[in-house]
């Protein structure tokens, strides 16, 4: 998604001409080996083919979550702001005891809660972008088809600096929940703070 994404971006740089749109990349083009597609037309296809597996795999997550329950230990909720805070100072080295905190610490809920809500968002300003006409009303939601394309390239960039921050977390926090994010089976050993 992300190198058809470029491609289609490559095809035109700008967002309107309106100022707010800021865009460190405008005057870069992205090198060949990251764009997926070859042309502007061939990266349409690629990212119009890719959001569909895109959108079935995101449902399935959130049909499963709902379905199991698991969404009450990930949900971010008014309950959790003051834990993300002390989990903060503790991260930031401002407190020495670790917080209590059930399956997923507050900073964790955050993450996932904003993730998941950053997935609902690309989805919709694609969808914006895609079918302008035939869904007007959602691409006015937006501001409009310039709009609505900024949005959805900047939903990409939160999503790859989320996946950076949070692969050097897992290395730098606790390298054996890598395993458990590829297999489902988590094998290292963490203290109870229960």
């Amino acid at each position: 998604m992300i190198g058809s994404g470029l491609q289609i971006y490559g095809a035109y740089a700008r967002f309107g001409e309106r100022p707010f749109y800021l865009n460190p990349f405008e005057e870069y083009a992205f090198p060949r080996w990251s764009r997926l597609g070859g042309w502007l037309a061939g990266g349409l296809n690629w990212h119009f083919a890719l959001m569909w597996p895109l959108i079935a795999v995101g449902v399935l997550y959130l049909g499963y979550l709902v379905a199991s329950g698991e969404w009450r230990s990930l949900l971010f909720g008014p309950r959790d702001f003051r834990g993300a805070i002390e989990m903060q100072k503790y991260y930031l080295r401002l407190r020495k005891d670790h917080p209590p905190q059930g399956k997923h610490n507050p900073l964790q809920k955050l993450a996932y809660t904003f993730i998941v809500v950053l997935g609902v968002l690309a989805v919709l300003t694609g969808f914006a972008i895609y079918k302008p006409t035939q869904l007007a009303w959602l691409t006015t939601l937006f501001g409009g088809f310039q709009a609505a394309r900024y949005w959805h390239f900047w939903t990409v960039w939160i999503f790859v600096g989320f996946l950076i921050v949070h692969v050097v977390l897992v290395f730098a926090v606790d390298p054996a929940s890598l395993r458990a994010m590829i297999t489902g089976w988590y094998r290292g050993r963490f203290p109870s703070h229960d």
